[in-house]
């Protein structure tokens, strides 16, 4: 498996953004969702999820409780 380009992982975050906006639903969600429509493997989906996209996933999942709540810094 070749790995995906810049290009590839931002048509990819924007995609799942819209699919967010569009059916009203979370991120991970969108994720799925996305996958079993295109077929995408959940595997290949994972090497194109962005640094900030990932960021996004980790608050939904805390707030979710399904992670522990990491702690920042006021910075």
């Amino acid at each position: 498996m070749t790995m995906p380009t810049k290009t590839e992982i931002k048509e990819f975050s924007e995609l799942i953004e819209q699919l967010c906006e569009n059916l009203r639903t979370g991120y991970m969600d969108a994720i799925t969702t996305h996958c079993e429509q295109t077929g995408l493997e959940v595997e290949v989906a994972a090497t194109l999820i962005s640094p900030a996209l990932k960021s996004k996933i980790r608050e939904e999942a805390q707030e979710a409780n399904l992670i522990k709540k990491t702690s920042k810094l006021p910075i």
